[in-house]
Order: C-alpha cells, then structure tokens, then sequence
C-alpha cells in the first residue's frame, strides 16, 4: 500500500505557518496587487483572516493559534486559488473593505478602492463641503457596488442619495450592499448613462469615481485587473472620456451651493490641461495626492470670471485629510 506523502494540510499547524506559506506562494507566482493590499504579506493576511472569519485588520493575536484540519484545507484551497486563478482577493472572499465598512463585491462589480471613501470616512467631504449637515440630496455616478452611494448616506444623515451605474449586473451588487446596511429608503439606485435619468433634479452633492484608465493601460493590465469589468476601468485614450462628460454636464444637476468631487486617478495633468480655467481644489489623503478633485457650482457656472482661476487659482486651493 502506497504511503502517503504529507503535504501543507498536514505540515502547517498555525497560522504563522500558513501566513509563511502563502507569502512565499504569492512572492514566487510573482501575483500583482492593488485591491485593497499592496504586498504579499498584507494579501496574505487578508485572505487568510477572512477565511477565518477574524478582524482582517488584526493580525497579531491568531499568529500562534493551532487550526483545524477543515481550517487548514480551508486555507490551502484559497491560497492555491489566488495563485491558479490570479482574481483580486476580494472575488475570493466576496468582501472588500473602505475605512473599517464592509461590502459584498464579486466580478459583476470592480473591487472598491476609492480615495473619496477615504475623504467621506475622515471629515465629510468638509474641505469641499462647507456645510455637511445641509447636505440634503447627493448624487454618485458610476455606483458600482454602491460603496460611496452607503459611505455618503453615512457621513450626510439628512441627505438622500441617488445612485447611478448603467451596468445592470453592478446595480444587482449594489442592491445587495444597500439592503445590508439598512438603507433602502435612503439610497435610490438608478440605470442610467451618467446623468440621462436625472430629469432637472438638482443636488447639493455630486460625486464619481468614473473609469479613468488609459486604453493603452487597459491593454496592459496584469490578470488581476482583467479580472474586473472593463467597463469599470476604460476611460479612452487619455482616461477622460467620462470625466469630462461629468464635469460639462455638472452645472445643470447642481444647487447653487453645490459641490462636484470626482476621483481621477493619474490623469491631474491631462485634466488640468483640458480644463485650464477651472480652479481645481484636490483633495490629498493620507494615501493619495492628486487623484481627487472638488470644483463648486460657481467653478463651473458657464461666463463665470474669477481671479481664483488656472494655476494661481489651483495653487490657492489645496486640501488635505
């Protein structure tokens, strides 16, 4: 009778041996990160405390812990999943977190990553929203998986939130993760390409994270970010197609007072060449600078002559978290 060959199931006992294994499995398979994780240490982490169903951001307690067998079959079938199939964690565990929230994300939505999460978690938006708690009605383009559709209802309490994606299969996601904060009768999910759907209503809030990916980086996407629909990432040749759309068509959705935030990755220098009249104000976090930027209704009121314009107008107007 043949013996049987132990393998990791049978050798790796804690949880620091199977944190171990799966860093040296994802460092050789040479995996690319970015949806949530930027290392192998963090991607391992991640998927094995989710796996688990442990605090993903507390690590240090369970190093030591003994686990199952099932747990460790567990765990061996995951990580060999990250590696054979090269989806984003977040598809494997079906969660992806922003600032401590959790969402239900799978491959009908891209994996949810925004800088403005970060900005509506941190301070409501204030640096571009003077009065947050007048906020009373909010628009998000390109909801996908409606993570900033539920972080705006959060941070704006006396505002309701229209959602929008022209995915049908990103809006069955959405409604997920709105029905499992409790919100549906706060947030109202729309199909709609961009503002087509909106009629003459007009918000005191607008926000976006488009797709703002060059064509030519899409063409050169690692697995990872093919595993994503495309159309959450193409953005056309220089990444602003539907960038600009949003912003020509912005002063006709906006309140007087209103506000305009729109996240654009790396495309800052294209933006601001196009567009070298607005007085852009970004938004820098902890994270980022340069990916986030706020314009006013005023900014964008069309004959409007403010000294607050072009470069001495973007180099007045900065913010940080």
């Amino acid at each position: 009778m043949p013996s049987h060959s132990p393998g990791p199931v049978d050798e790796l006992l804690t949880l620091k041996d199977w944190l171990r294994h799966a860093v040296s499995s994802f460092t050789k398979a040479k995996l690319v990160y970015g949806h949530g994780t930027a290392n192998a240490i963090d991607e391992a982490a991640f998927l094995i405390l989710s796996t688990l169903n442990l605090p993903v951001d507390n690590l240090e307690p369970w190093l030591d812990c003994r686990l199952t067998r099932a747990e460790r079959e567990r765990l061996h079938e995951i990580i060999n999943a990250r590696v054979s199939t090269r989806k984003p964690a977040p598809y494997l565990t079906q969660s992806a977190w922003i600032q401590g929230y959790k969402f239900y994300v799978d491959e009908r939505v891209i994996v949810p990553r925004s800088y403005i999460g970060e900005l509506l978690c941190a301070d409501r938006l204030s640096t571009a929203v003077p009065d947050p708690d007048g906020v009373t009605s909010v628009l998000e383009l390109c909801t996908g998986s409606a993570c900033l559709a539920i972080l705006a209802a959060l941070a704006f309490p006396n505002a309701h939130v229209t959602a929008i994606d022209i995915s049908s299969d990103a809006l069955e996601v959405a409604k997920r993760n709105v029905a499992d904060y409790g919100l549906g009768q706060r947030v109202t999910l729309l199909k709609s390409d961009l503002y087509e759907a909106i009629g003459d209503r007009r918000f005191d809030l607008v926000i976006a994270n488009p797709p703002y990916v060059t064509a030519d980086s899409v063409a050169a996407f690692p697995p990872e970010y093919r595993a994503e629909p495309q159309l959450a990432h193409l953005g056309g040749p220089d990444g602003l197609d539907l960038v600009k759309r949003i912003v020509e068509d912005a002063p006709r959705y906006l309140r007087p007072a209103g506000s305009l935030v729109i996240e654009v990755g790396a495309a800052r220098d294209a933006l601001e060449a196009a567009y070298p009249q607005l007085p852009f104000l970004w938004l820098d976090t902890e994270t980022s600078q340069g990916e986030v930027f706020a314009l006013t209704a005023d900014d964008l009121a069309p004959g409007t002559n403010s000294s607050r314009t072009g470069k001495a107008g973007r180099a007045a107007r900065r913010g940080k978290v």
